[in-house]
């Protein structure tokens, strides 16, 4: 980026197309070339000897893994369960808490679709509610977004389920004064930190939480099928798993002759064959980002992407969501816009002017969900506010003030 003498050497990189726009790290993530060169040298050396990767090295490949990843995110490695992605995590979660009829599960009205979907299917099976509660907009301090959740919190609420990073919106939730509230209450706290590894620092243990699930395939770069489930060790037996296999009501025997439960991973990590290449190339993501002082980088990318809020924001003349802070935001943003069919300008800006960028929906209100990564800079910035300035400022999306 513009900002960064580094910034030509990242961008390359990286295998994106020269030809697109890309500001939409947030979605499915980009994978720096030595991270996937790593991937592929995994998966051809499980084509090598299968049967010696999956059935003699598997156990220690996974856990020297685990062990990396736990050191990033501040736990063991032994809470931590490989997912190939956030959704699926939270639904291991989401299906296996018990929940009785009038129970309530307190969420917030600006969390990701897939995970609605997810507790309203739940809520419904057991006779359990799924209550959303909105967030004050413009958000203006973080004590006023803790107490407007807080506000949901009734004798029958038994989950406390939030984003740590709202999809939609992009905002930083202050989760941590939450947790600690819940934990208090004795409510399980369930966190969505889908875009938080890599974005944001991250230590599980210290924030407390019971369980917290996450995408390595976003933020840190990893190959796409990467992410975490975290569970407290006290919580983990707690949970059922989604693809029952040989590790099922499997018991451990210690040297004291005590008999326990297996834990998390022995009972769920070995689901039968599968491509483990991209947990494997987790390592290698973490490393990637080290190597490269991505602390800086974070923070020039969201210099960047602060600039880029104002410039668009400046098109239409409407309200932010939230402060100009890096307590709200970090390197993905949501800025309002003009009342339009979404899919459509999403549509107009790709085909029109090869920009990949989302054009989000929260309670009625459209969204640019601007994402800034290490491969991104001022031109970038340009050709979007460009393409926003002659699309609604004209016929067919022009509604609203637009330069």
């Amino acid at each position: 980026m513009a900002t960064s003498s580094g910034s030509s050497h990242l961008r390359a990189q990286f295998l994106l197309r020269p030809d697109v726009v890309f500001l939409n790290h947030g979605s499915f993530g980009a994978c720096p070339r030595p991270v996937f060169e790593r991937y592929q040298a995994w998966q051809r050396e499980l084509e090598t000897q299968p049967v010696e990767f999956l059935g003699r090295r598997f156990g220690s490949l996974m856990l020297e893994a685990r062990e990396s990843l736990g050191q990033y995110l501040g736990c063991a490695a032994d809470e931590l369960l490989f997912v190939p992605n956030a959704t699926t995590g939270l639904n291991i979660v989401a299906r296996s808490l018990p929940l009785d009829p009038g129970d309530q599960v307190l969420t917030t009205d600006h969390e990701y679709g897939a995970l609605d979907r997810t507790w309203r299917y739940v809520c419904h099976q057991r006779g359990a509610r799924y209550v959303r509660k909105p967030l004050p907009l413009p958000l203006e301090n973080r004590d006023q977004v803790i107490e407007a959740i807080w506000a949901g919190v009734s004798p029958r609420t038994r989950v406390l389920f939030l984003s740590h990073i709202t999809s939609p919106t992009a905002l930083i939730l202050p989760v941590a004064e939450l947790v600690r509230r819940a934990r208090e209450r004795r409510i399980t706290t369930v966190i969505d930190g889908a875009h938080a590894p890599g974005q944001i620092e991250l230590d599980l243990t210290a924030l407390g939480a019971d369980y917290y699930s996450g995408n390595c395939h976003k933020w840190l770069c990893a190959p796409k099928g990467s992410a975490f489930l975290y569970a407290r060790r006290d919580r983990q037996t707690e949970l059922q798993p989604l693809v029952v296999s040989w590790g099922w009501n499997r018991e451990e025997q210690g040297c004291d002759g005590t008999v326990a439960h297996a834990g998390l991973v022995a009972e769920q990590e070995w689901q039968g064959t599968r491509d483990v290449s991209a947990y494997l190339s987790v390592p290698a993501a973490i490393q990637f980002q080290a190597e490269n002082d991505w602390p800086a980088v974070r923070r020039s990318c969201h210099e960047l992407l602060r600039r880029a809020r104002r410039r668009i924001a400046g098109l239409s003349g409407l309200e932010q969501l939230c402060p100009d802070s890096p307590e709200w935001f970090a390197q993905m943003a949501a800025v309002p816009l003009p009342f339009c069919d979404a899919a459509r300008l999403q549509t107009a800006l790709y085909e029109r002017f090869r920009i990949e960028v989302p054009i989000t929906e929260c309670n009625g209100r459209q969204y640019v969900r601007v994402s800034v990564q290490a491969y991104n800079d001022t031109s970038d910035v340009d050709a979007l506010v460009t393409a926003l300035i002659g699309l609604l400022g004209g016929p067919e999306f022009g509604q609203g003030r637009a330069g």
